[in-house]
């Protein structure tokens, strides 16, 4: 597995870019990222969960599954994530990112958008329960999609917003104080037909 070779950095935005982190492979022999592309797929307990706003609700536009050491409870968007256990795959890349970035992960987001019409909308993983000295690590896998940042509060960070195209086997590091001052999001993109896998590895604190 490659390094992280590129840096983007801005007033408040530390960010760190492996373009196919996880090894690409050859077409005769299946990739790491492939093979773990298809284990998620078959494998996670998926569930569609929905919000409620303005005394409407709505089923998230993606498929999630919280995946953590037991205690390591996590709520975003008022839902309350009870734990999925560890597979023996994504133990395996917690703890190659563990050594990679000097950070033991407890948690582990999976999100699942089966075409280009899911999305996440703009957002900081900024929540209480999470370790705000702790980097997020994103690994990508399937479709190609563009992941974007923007300033929490332009009129004290005057910088356009950036755009990143995260491929299959992408690592995307987020680094303190990433989240305190940057929004990001995952835009629709109707043209897309194939599925893609997100998984942000963080830090629950206490």
């Amino acid at each position: 597995m490659a390094g992280l070779p590129q840096r983007t950095c801005a007033e408040g935005l530390a960010l760190r870019w492996g373009p196919g982190w996880l090894d690409s492979g050859s077409p005769e022999v299946p990739s790491r990222a492939d093979q773990l592309l298809v284990q998620l797929q078959a494998e996670v307990p998926w569930r569609q969960e929905s919000i409620t706003l303005f005394g409407r609700t709505h089923p998230l536009p993606r498929l999630t599954c919280w995946v953590a050491d037991a205690g390591c409870l996590y709520t975003y968007s008022g839902l309350l994530n009870q734990p999925e256990p560890w597979t023996p795959a994504l133990e395996a890349l917690r703890e190659q990112l563990g050594a990679l970035l000097g950070w033991r992960f407890n948690s582990l987001l999976l999100n699942r958008y089966r075409h280009g019409g899911e999305r996440m909308g703009w957002h900081a993983d900024d929540e209480p329960e999470l370790e705000a000295s702790a980097p997020i690590a994103s690994l990508s896998l399937g479709a190609t999609r563009s992941f974007r940042l923007k300033p929490k509060r332009p009129e004290r960070i005057a910088q356009a917003p950036i755009s990143l195209e995260l491929g299959h086997g992408d690592l995307l590091v987020m680094d303190p104080p990433t989240q305190r001052h940057w929004l990001h999001a995952l835009p629709a993109r109707l043209k897309v037909k194939e599925e893609r896998i997100n998984l942000t590895f963080r830090v629950v604190s206490g």
